[in-house]
């Protein structure tokens, strides 16, 4: 039977307090070794009065019932903890939570105890399950722009493939971010090929945590930007049913079921996803996503879980956007442009994590991962019109007789070809993971060490097929590859604990990494060509934490950015030396920041950072607007500016029945070329050191104002502004007739959701409003012209929990 007691700020106090709007229940909330958790969410069942824990795992909720009445706790990485309270009772209380079982232990890259007011020397978010319900999100995009320094670039609108910048860093297809699921990397080849065409979706989603800052070394091999760790459910102690319904005009539709139980001592938890649309924007698509985990208690010791995931998608997704002329005229913004592009994508992943108590303090976590990806994406080909009052261009023979856009304007239309290009390729990745945690106290003095390997084995095969006709995927095989890439990870990370007050962590990661590229045809020629290369890099990396008071912690950390060169890039044959010998892309980052909670309810960090790059290299692939071979070498880059995050809860501070809470993050960045680089411009060489990065925004602001009334209606509004940015290295701001190249101005787009909690059912219904305003905007001149963003978009939705 667990005890209890109440506590506020640190005292021992009766249980229950008398206030002139009623009986205000407060107390502490710790773990089996009387670690404070953070971040707990308390609620008076059958009710909306609930309050989350802070630092020190104290809680507060005013106007409690003068009764009996049943308090729910429930925490991401432990037990849900439901007891009656009977307040006549008059006894000391303190609530113990028991550690979740059934969480697989690669899930957190934060520290579990400590997700809202972590103590990790660097800048930390995290979005629970709550805020995303109140989101309501078509796409993950809309739950990351919640996050200070993330530039997030909308595609085609749906979300299935994230384009994610970090502090300045360039956002296309998120290959500067560590993306990760349960701690597993998403991308297609982690080192070699790290592009984000298979995103996971954020409607099976548990929470999303964002991790910048020194300890970040623990991972890779992106450690470059950040990294990001979506974080799916994990099987429950009780049966739980879950469905979840939402559809827009356009017959879009999403839907998700998920069951979860524990049968003995073996945990359950399977998800399966439909989403779909036939008319969304430009775009229809059709998603199938299934998710199982099976947790296996082996004893009071050991755990063993298994995941299985299967991704299928089928989408009309392509690289052509509007001309600058279609824009400005518009009719075309969201038109199919062209028709006949499809891409499959199918990704299959299976894991099995081994979790080992050796003795106290000491914790042996392994875990082997392999998943495939394979992505078919047959383009129509295409080519703009040149058009001169004397001299008009022709279409090309091969014309298929459509046209887009406006033929009198020289480069404003789009002449639709007879054949295809069909871009085929498999990923198989196989990794291996084993790390030991170990806690050892000595009086005042505290020492935490994680330190473990990883083995990686990925493997890219590519081919490029030419199809005769506009629909065709098969015909002449142009191309043939094979890319095959061996990595071994060494890490640690040591907190020392010098006292209450202050910790130290310094780290290391030491990377080993070979590739080949073997090319068996090209350009139309068989033929058996092979390069190979190995890279060595030491990263390291220093944090300090300093606690004057319990509620506020100043931070700092430093630490080495590495990102690998993707092999292609590496080895160029049109070369005479055909390994380019491209050193891995590499910084140095700093961090200073702090993070308080001045009263209850408030929460607040601030972070400045720099970011300095010997070496920033961009490839020029065809997802960028360039030729699609060959990189950009950006030389030096400087990245530095403030990271703000607000949050203020009235329930926690509030007598009142009512729920109003406000919060906001907002960025300002200067990312610039910061050496010299002529870059030619017509028949001139231009220097652009000093210009601005491209998709780098030097301000970004989210914000977010919810209410919610006692019988459970509430309202929750998000406003997010982007400020304006450049598209290319030379900071052009007339754009150019294909669309590509041109300054994109400042937006800002409010969304809203109205919804009302039916607590009888464990039912919520919504009406979600996205772009409440209409806004018409440019939302990217990638991939190949321009993307409008998604218009005002109206969904109604339905979830219920038995």
């Amino acid at each position: 039977m667990l005890k209890y007691s109440i506590m506020l700020f640190g005292f021992l106090l009766p249980e229950f307090a008398q206030s002139q709007q009623g009986i205000i229940f407060s107390g502490r909330i710790t773990d089996e070794s009387g670690y404070p958790v953070e971040h707990a969410l308390v609620q008076i069942k059958e009710t909306q009065r609930t309050s989350i824990t802070d630092v020190n795992g104290n809680f507060e909720i005013h106007n409690v019932p003068e009764e009996q009445f049943i308090i729910l706790i429930t925490h991401v990485s432990f037990l849900p903890f439901e007891e009656k309270i009977n307040t006549q009772v008059k006894e000391d209380f303190l609530i113990t939570l028991k550690e979740n079982p059934h969480v697989l232990p690669q899930v957190f890259v934060i520290n579990k105890h400590n997700l809202l007011f972590s103590k990790i020397p660097g800048s930390v978010s995290y979005i629970d399950n709550n805020e995303l319900d109140k989101l309501k999100p078509i796409s993950g995009n809309e739950v990351f722009r919640r996050i200070p320094g993330l530039n997030v670039v909308d595609e085609e609108g749906a979300g299935l493939r994230v384009n994610i910048g970090i502090r300045g860093l360039d956002p296309d297809r998120s290959r500067s971010v560590l993306i990760m699921e349960d701690g597993v990397p998403v991308a297609l080849n982690p080192y070699g090929e790290p592009e984000m065409y298979y995103s996971p979706a954020i409607d099976r989603m548990n929470g999303v945590e964002v991790l910048k800052g020194s300890g970040q070394i623990l991972y890779g091999p992106q450690t470059v930007g950040g990294v990001i760790n979506y974080i799916t459910a994990a099987p429950p102690e009780k049966e739980e049913i879950r469905l979840k319904l939402q559809g827009g005009k356009g017959t879009f539709l999403t839907a998700l079921g998920s069951y979860g139980n524990t049968f003995n001592k073996t945990g359950v938890q399977i998800d399966y996803l439909h989403k779909r649309a036939d008319d969304f924007g430009a775009l229809n698509f059709t998603v199938n996503d299934f998710t199982a985990k099976v947790k296996f208690l082996l004893s009071e010791r050991a755990t063993f879980g298994i995941k299985l995931s299967a991704y299928d998608e089928v989408s009309n997704s392509t690289y052509v956007g509007l001309t600058q002329s279609m824009f400005e005229t518009g009719g075309y913004d969201f038109s199919v442009l062209m028709p006949n592009d499809e891409l499959d994508v199918r990704r299959y992943l299976m894991s099995f994590s081994n979790n080992i108590n050796l003795r106290k303090g000491i914790n042996l976590q392994s875990m082997l991962y392999g998943y495939t990806t394979t992505r078919n994406w047959r383009r129509q080909g295409y080519s703009y019109n040149s058009y001169t009052a004397t001299n008009p261009n022709p279409p090309p023979s091969d014309w298929t007789g459509v046209v887009l856009g406006d033929e009198s304007t020289d480069g404003g239309a789009i002449y639709l070809r007879d054949r295809t290009g069909n871009r085929n390729r498999q990923f198989e990745v196989i990794g291996w993971e084993q790390k030991i945690l170990h806690n050892k106290s000595f009086g005042n003095f505290n020492n935490e060490l994680i330190a473990g390997y990883r083995i990686l084995y990925e493997r890219a095969y590519e081919q490029r097929i030419n199809g005769t006709n506009d629909q065709a995927k098969s015909g002449d095989l142009i191309s043939d590859e094979i890319r095959t890439g061996n990595a071994l990870s060494l890490f640690a990370l040591n907190k020392f604990s010098i006292s209450q007050k202050l910790d130290i962590t310094p780290g290391v990661r030491v990377e080993f990494y070979s590739y080949e590229r073997e090319i068996l045809r090209e350009a139309n020629i068989d033929t058996n060509r092979v390069a190979d290369n190995q890279i060595r890099e030491v990263i390291p990396g220093f944090g300090v934490n300093y606690r004057p008071a319990s509620k506020l912690n100043f931070f700092t950390g430093i630490h080495r950015g590495y990102a690998p060169p993707r092999i292609k890039d590496a080895i160029d044959f049109s070369a005479v030396n055909p390994v380019l010998e491209l050193e891995a892309e590499k910084s140095w980052n700093l961090e200073v920041g702090l993070r308080s909670q001045p009263i209850k309810g408030m929460f607040l960090e601030v972070t400045w950072f720099y970011m300095d790059f010997e070496n920033q290299i961009i490839p020029s692939s065809q997802s960028i607007g360039g030729p699609g071979f060959g990189v950009t070498n950006a030389g030096r880059t400087l990245h530095k500016g403030f990271e703000t995050s607000f949050t203020l809860d009235s329930r926690e501070f509030l007598t009142s029945n009512w729920k109003i809470q406000f919060d906001l993050s907002a960025t300002t960045i200067k990312a610039i070329y910061n050496s010299d680089r002529l870059v030619s411009s017509g028949n001139d060489q231009v220097n652009v050191r000093g210009n601005r990065l491209p998709y780098a925004p030097e301000f970004t602001l989210s914000s977010g104002f919810s209410i919610e009334a006692p019988f459970g209606t509430g309202l929750r509004l998000t406003d997010n502004y982007i400020g304006n940015q450049f598209t290319d290295e030379l900071n052009t701001v007339n754009a150019s007739f294909n669309g590509r190249i041109g300054k994109i101005g400042s937006r800002n787009v409010l969304d809203a959701t109205l919804y009302h909690i039916i607590s009888s059912m464990n039912a919520t219904i919504n009406i979600s409003i996205k772009n409440v305003t209409d806004e018409r905007y440019i939302a990217t001149r990638r991939p190949e012209g321009i993307r409008v963003g998604l218009p005002r978009y109206i969904t109604a939705g339905f979830a219920i929990k038995f």
